[in-house]
């Protein structure tokens, strides 16, 4: 780089880009390179500061980019060249975006000279309008045309993709832009990203009011919860108050399952403390953090889910406060500045007033024993060959560290894990359900591994998602990343298969051959370990595994005709039907 004056630096467009990504924290890309890409891919190996990963398909490269952004914080970074290479990104992106998750996708482009006379791959608003597909599922998606823009452009890219409800945001970047000169100042790298911590006073003294009235309050906790690493504020609320906790399945974590105040998931394949308590025991006041109530975390919007006195929801994005439940006290802000302002609220109010919680306590406790922690317990006991996937679940959970990162796929695999998996620390559990991909949980681990290399890395997958993403279990062997793969293998679409026949329709056309995933695994370098019995998986087995540093896949044989645990939104499609 060159120096031009006190503290204003010269340099070409592409560089300038990577240094304000090193300056951001990140460590590493993923992507696939082609022609228009070659100048940053070359300024990223000149630099020495940013590993690029070399994925098997650009479908990978966004959900590693995903889990990489989901464990590590900050934001994850992918890349695709002109044409099919930025075509391929967009349902990684998409899934990124409906669970608010940072990403910056770069995409390369032709030369600015050669827009519109059919260059091959060329993707302008000629041909392929790449920024206008992406403009749909990004916070902000732009066509660089000029080197000396892009700095504020970055800036502003940034300023979306971190600030206020954050997401992915794309840059579409010409090849012969890449060579643009720019002049910048070393605060041009460096400027921070503005983030939304504010608060209404009026609104949190109202809610504080309502919560300290209640007779049968709740709390549930949502994505945007976890997002903003408010899951600590949280639970000193609930244990302020000895308020019942319930999380939506993609927040499954972020209070731990094994607390008393726990009722554990609600929603999609949810436990049964949550429904009876949130549906059936008469809430009269519900404070809901960083959640849309979109289908799975509502039970398919079941009605009974508004509280009689008051909602007290939590969000940083005004549009989703009322979309779905009117809500009586609106908390719009950061989810961890309005906990923290909440808590001490509530402090301050209880020095001056009775408040005993112990009534409450014991009702919890009573519910809980007569609901009981799951669906079918008994199950998690089996000892049946084929293998029951309750208790595959109990078999993981008791042979893991309550640490381990799980990451799991779309499909029944996800119901099973939700219901049966327990989860005790928040970001230990990632669950894709924003736009529910099939694949996700494959590739996102792997990113998750480049994010966190000293924790131990496990994909709860089924057969057929591992079919549609599994080549990229070479991408883990060749950068030594140790994922473990659990692949629930029954040669079927499972959630296709048994909700068509809850549903009474037809199930023909979702089977296909069994895999041998074992002799995939080792064709692709990785391990591979065939599990058959209950039991197989323990604590002596995975500690071996771990100790090993080897990606590995545990092909395990389930029964096809076990069904998971989806018959309460089945019933509730059926009833909104009537509706």
């Amino acid at each position: 780089m060159d120096v031009e004056g006190e503290g204003v630096m010269k340099t070409q467009a592409v560089n300038f880009l990577v240094e304000y990504l090193a300056n951001l924290g990140v460590t590493h890309i993923f992507g696939i390179p082609g022609g228009p890409l070659t100048p940053f891919y070359m300024a990223v190996y000149n630099a020495r500061k940013i590993e690029p990963i070399l994925t098997k398909h650009e479908l990978g490269a966004a959900f590693m980019a995903d889990g990489y952004a989901r464990v590590r914080g900050g934001i994850g970074v992918c890349c695709g060249t002109t044409g099919p290479g930025s075509t391929n990104l967009i349902t990684g992106v998409a899934s990124a975006y409906a669970d608010s998750v940072p990403l910056l996708v770069l995409t390369g482009q032709v030369a600015t000279k050669a827009f519109g006379k059919g260059a091959s791959q060329e993707s302008t608003e000629e041909t392929v309008d790449i920024v206008e597909m992406f403009r749909k599922i990004t916070r902000y998606s732009a066509l660089v045309m000029r080197g000396d823009k892009l700095p504020e452009m970055l800036h502003r890219a940034m300023s979306h993709a971190l600030g206020g409800r954050t997401g992915p945001v794309h840059l579409n970047v010409p090849r012969d832009t890449m060579f643009h000169e720019v002049e910048y100042g070393f605060a041009q790298l460096r400027t921070p990203i503005v983030r939304t911590r504010t608060f209404d006073r009026e609104s949190i003294k109202q809610a504080v009011v309502a919560l300290l009235r209640a007779s049968r309050p709740g709390v549930l906790l949502g994505h945007g919860t976890v997002l903003s690493d408010a899951c600590y504020e949280a639970r000193l609320i609930a244990e302020m108050l000895s308020i019942p906790v319930a999380t939506t399945p993609k927040a499954k974590g972020a209070f731990p399952e094994d607390h008393k105040l726990s009722l554990g998931v609600f929603g999609f394949s949810g436990h049964p403390a949550a429904e009876k308590y949130l549906l059936e025991n008469g809430l009269d006041v519900l404070l809901a953090v960083g959640t849309s109530f979109n289908e799975w975390g509502s039970l398919s919007w079941d009605r009974r889910l508004q509280p009689r006195e008051s909602l007290l929801h939590v969000d940083i994005d005004p549009a989703q406060i009322g979309r779905n439940y009117p809500s009586k006290v609106p908390l719009i802000g950061d989810a961890k500045a309005v906990l923290t302002e909440l808590y001490f609220e509530i402090k301050r109010n209880l020095k001056w007033m009775e408040f005993n919680p112990e009534t409450l306590l014991e009702e919890v406790a009573a519910l809980k024993a007569k609901a009981g922690p799951v669906l079918d317990e008994e199950k998690m006991r089996s000892t049946d060959v084929p293998l029951k996937p309750a208790r595959l679940m109990k078999d993981l959970r008791d042979s893991l560290p309550q640490d381990a990162i799980v990451f799991v796929d779309g499909g029944a695999n996800r119901s099973w894990a939700t219901h049966y998996f327990r989860t005790y620390h928040p970001k230990t559990f990632f669950s894709a359900t924003g736009f529910a991909s099939m694949g996700y949980g494959v590739a996102a681990p792997i990113g998750a591994k480049f994010a966190a290399p000293d924790r131990v890395v496990v994909a709860i997958v089924g057969d057929g998602g591992m079919l549609m993403n599994g080549m990229e279990v070479s991408t883990a062997v060749q950068y030594e990343r140790p994922v473990i793969w659990v692949i629930m293998n029954d040669g079927q679409m499972g959630m296709i298969y048994h909700g068509r026949r809850m549903s009474g329709l037809s199930a023909e056309g979702v089977e296909y051959s069994k895999v041998d995933f074992v002799k995939v695994a080792e064709g692709l370098g990785a391990r591979g370990i065939r599990i058959t019995e209950p039991g197989q998986i323990n604590r002596t087995l995975m500690a071996e595994i771990i100790e090993s540093g080897q990606p590995t896949v545990l092909d395990v044989a389930i029964d096809r005709e076990e069904v998971p645990p989806i018959g309460a939104r089945i019933r509730t499609l059926r009833r909104s039907y009537k509706e």
